[in-house]
């Protein structure tokens, strides 16, 4: 099938600033080094497309579409990164049978980068979540989840980084708290930490120490709850924190047609995507740095 069959652009060029304003023609003008970020969340363990018959999305979705269109976008920019903010498992046949199994094995074939912890990722037990790690040939990343008195202990860490083209990339994870959400038995000892405490001294520990050049937060935490607004989530996060450049989304299978841009402690713009989720979408935001370090994006909705 075509590309542009695939792809909604979100904007004729749909460029901003993180550091605020627009981009001018003379920052475009100048050499660019160009980060791809891809990502996902929410899949579920929908490995085929919807049905030709299924009254919303007729023969989307599917794990060997998702796999065209990353491949194609890795060979236009080989500094692309593959991200999914969590919830992987239950939702189909396929994992009441094989457990995470084909679920991790397939984002393995894709080459998935780093993924977090979602609440659903639970639901075959946390014992059972470590049986299927070996599986999983990406790492998996969760700052608010205390692993400690668990068999995931060591297993996940906080944060990763990984360096493409000379570009620093830190990227940590957050996870919604499970008590009340998850049963008890299923994730054990697991503790839950504050989401805005870690985030401060993650984001101060991967910019003031590890000296990253982009920070990204893969979240679990939700996009924003209507009817308790107060509650922590990617939104409310953004607003009272720093140092994130970009918030992955997941959990409320939000599908937002372009980033929400938020303005942190300090008054600077961070970008929040999610894409909905069973794997009908794939998020695409390209970062470009110029000869100063300044950042600046574009970002893309891709139906799969």
């Amino acid at each position: 099938m075509k590309r542009r069959d695939f792809i909604k652009r979100t904007g004729a060029v749909s460029t901003l600033a993180l550091a605020g304003g627009l981009v001018l023609p003379s920052m475009m003008a100048k050499k660019q080094k160009h980060i791809t970020i891809l990502h996902t969340n929410d899949t579920h363990s929908h490995i085929e497309p919807f049905s030709a018959t299924h009254s919303r999305n007729p023969n989307r979705g599917g794990v060997a579409r998702r796999a065209t269109l990353i491949q194609q976008i890795r060979q236009e920019n080989s500094n692309t990164l593959l991200l999914d903010a969590g919830d992987i498992f239950q939702g189909t046949p396929y994992f009441n049978y094989f457990g995470g199994e084909l679920e991790f094995k397939l984002m393995s074939m894709l080459k998935y980068d780093v993924a977090t912890i979602g609440n659903h990722d639970f639901d075959n037990s946390i014992e059972g979540l470590y049986k299927q790690l070996p599986n999983a040939k990406f790492d998996f990343v969760s700052a608010n989840y205390d692993f400690k008195n668990t068999v995931l202990d060591t297993h996940v860490k906080p944060y990763k980084i990984m360096v493409k083209e000379g570009i620093k990339i830190g990227i940590f994870g957050l996870g919604i708290e499970l008590e009340g959400l998850v049963n008890k038995k299923m994730y054990k000892e697991t503790g839950y930490l504050d989401p805005v405490t870690i985030t401060q001294d993650i984001t101060a520990q991967l910019k003031n120490v590890e000296k990253c050049d982009l920070i990204i937060c893969l979240s679990h935490l939700g996009y924003y709850y209507k009817s308790n607004p107060n509650k922590i989530s990617d939104l409310n996060l953004a607003k009272a924190t720093k140092n994130i450049d970009l918030i992955i989304g997941g959990h409320t299978h939000t599908f937002l047609p372009k980033p929400t841009i938020v303005k942190n402690s300090e008054g600077k713009n961070i970008l929040i995507n999610q894409v909905g989720a069973y794997g009908l979408n794939l998020g695409r935001i390209d970062f470009y740095f110029d000869e100063d370090n300044e950042k600046s994006t574009k970002s893309t909705t891709i139906l799969v």
